[in-house]
Order: structure tokens, then C-alpha cells, then sequence
């Protein structure tokens, strides 16, 4: 009986390992493509990549932070219900809370902007803005062929951020 409680008990753990490596190396494999669409199209030299990508990672960094409190937000707004569930009080709190995370966003993005002018040439600043988002123009096409029409990944109503 102690064997066949310990084979299940390693079983669900096992599952639940797979279950969380699972959108990890999605994640990875994403960053990855992105790595590799980002150098190519920028066509950076070996000194321009070893300044670049240290820049480039702590920004992302920081957007990503930024991005899990924002989903922490939404999670618990969402947890109480819509809005026309919560007091006009909870909902300022709620709209003011995204205001300064829109500001905290923007600010993030003028830093990076200060810093990534001072390793990389004004081009390659501009191109870079627009390999990112044809990045992800790229992956969200591929994501609505692979999920079809109306079969939307996130939902019913396409709730897609665009700074993932």
C-alpha cells in the first residue's frame, strides 16, 4: 500500500514538474527566436553585441517586472468580480494603480532609450524598435493561424498584450 502511495505521489509530482516546465520553455524558446530575429535584423558586430544585450536584458528585465504587476492587478480585480461589482472608491483605486504603472512603464522605456543611444548607432536604435515590433506583429500572426479564428489563446475577448 506505502509503495503504491509513493509511486502516485511521485507521479503528481512529476506531472506537476512537466505541467510548470512546460510554459517555462515556452518562454525560453520564445526569448530565444527573439534573440535571433533582434540580430539579425540589426546585423550588430561582436563589439555592438557585447554592449547591447547586458542593456538589453535589464530592460526587459524591468518590462517584465512591470508586466507581473500589472497581471496582479488584473488577477485581483478579477477575482472580485467585474467592475460594476466594486464601489466607485475601488475602482479609482484600481484606474489611478494603472495610471502610475503606465507612467512607471514609460519611464522604463526613456531609460532604455538614454542607454541603448550609447552603445548602438542612431540606425540601428531605430531599426531595433522596429524589429520588436515586427516581432511580435509575427508571433501574434502565427498565434491566430495556430489557434483560428474566434479560437483566441488568452480568452473569449482577446485580452493580447502588446508589450509581450
Amino acid at each position: 500500500m506505502k509503495n503504491k502511495i509513493s509511486t502516485a505521489l511521485i507521479a503528481l509530482l512529476a506531472i506537476a514538474t512537466s505541467t510548470y516546465a512546460q510554459p517555462q520553455k515556452k518562454k525560453e524558446e520564445m526569448k530565444a527566436m527573439k534573440v535571433g530575429f533582434i540580430t539579425k535584423e540589426l546585423n550588430l558586430t561582436a563589439d555592438e553585441a557585447q554592449k547591447f544585450w547586458p542593456v538589453y536584458n535589464e530592460f526587459q528585465d524591468k518590462m517584465e517586472k512591470l508586466h507581473k504587476e500589472r497581471k496582479e492587478i488584473h488577477k485581483a480585480t478579477k477575482d472580485k468580480g467585474s467592475i460594476d461589482s466594486l464601489s466607485n472608491a475601488e475602482v479609482e483605486k484600481l484606474v489611478d494603480k494603472e495610471m502610475l504603472l503606465q507612467e512607471k512603464e514609460l519611464q522604463i522605456k526613456k531609460e532604455f532609450h538614454v542607454k541603448v543611444k550609447t552603445v548602438l548607432p542612431i540606425k540601428k536604435v531605430a531599426k531595433l524598435y522596429r524589429a520588436e515590433h515586427e516581432f511580435r506583429r509575427q508571433i501574434l500572426k502565427k498565434m491566430k493561424e495556430h489557434h483560428g479564428p474566434g479560437d483566441h489563446p488568452k480568452g473569449k475577448h482577446g485580452e493580447q498584450d502588446e508589450d509581450d
